[in-house]
């Protein structure tokens, strides 16, 4: 008698989890045997499961992931590439990004940078922080089209905000005034706050050279690299390479869909 109105009761307050599972328990046969706690139990642990991972949807929905799809199970750790199994599972585990410290991506076009970045970025969304992936040259102009609709003050608090920046494709090309200020202001306000992840071609050692401005690259890069883990990836573009790839499929992704 109390079955129906009970599961309506848990639909309408959200426990879906909840009510998926005492469907279940009902369903099942021996059930008499368990005692009132061990079904609560057993209904509660649904609900958290469920809402983690609609929590985690929701996040990665929010990310913009290049490659959505890309994860830390599925690196590729037997190319030599300069990927360190252990320096990339012990970021897997997170510590970093409640430290607030950032990751620098550096290596020559076509080896897999920004589908580690989003592999990254998803393992970050599984922990629960939110995630934007961004690439720069887009990001750039959209800011500076932001200044001129009135979004600009809305989307800078979003980047600011976001618990794991992701900046893609960064360093293509010199810096502009404009540009290197709304660099400046996104850095110095998630400096010790917020975690970033940017990739980039060109070796840290030329970012100063790109940014131009000797003071603002100063002050830039001295809160985006002293706390930051590096990996270089190594090797030649993957588009030179006919057969035998050594990327992931994810990775293969990239080449073929820049």
């Amino acid at each position: 008698m109390l079955t129906n109105p009970t599961l309506n009761q848990m639909q309408a307050l959200g426990l879906n989890g909840m009510a998926a599972a005492w469907r279940e328990l009902a369903e099942q046969d021996g059930v008499a045997e368990l005692g009132r706690d061990e079904w609560l139990g057993l209904m509660l642990d649904r609900e958290i499961a469920m809402r983690a991972d609609k929590r985690v949807r929701n996040r990665l929905a929010a990310a913009k992931l290049r490659f959505p799809e890309a994860c830390i199970e599925d690196i590729d750790f037997t190319a030599s590439r300069g990927l360190d199994r252990r320096n990339v599972m012990a970021l897997a585990q997170g510590e970093w990004l409640k430290a607030h410290e950032n990751l620098i991506l550096t290596g020559q076009t076509g080896t897999g940078k920004s589908w580690l970045a989003c592999a990254i970025g998803r393992q970050a969304a599984r922990l629960d922080h939110s995630v934007f992936y961004a690439r720069a040259p887009r990001l750039f102009e959209d800011l500076a089209l932001a200044r001129l609709d009135g979004r600009f003050p809305r989307l800078i608090d979003k980047l600011i905000r976001v618990q794991l920046l992701i900046l893609d494709d960064f360093g293509t090309h010199s810096l502009s005034d404009q540009q290197r200020f709304h660099l400046f202001e996104i850095v110095e306000e998630r400096y010790r706050r917020k975690s970033t992840v940017i990739t980039a071609q060109t070796p840290v050692a030329k970012w100063h050279d790109l940014i131009a401005d000797p003071t603002v690259a100063d002050a830039i890069l001295d809160r985006l690299v002293h706390n930051a883990h590096r990996i270089e990836l190594q090797g030649e573009s993957m588009r030179k390479q006919k057969t035998a790839p050594l990327l992931t499929g994810g990775e293969n992704g990239e080449i073929n869909h820049p």
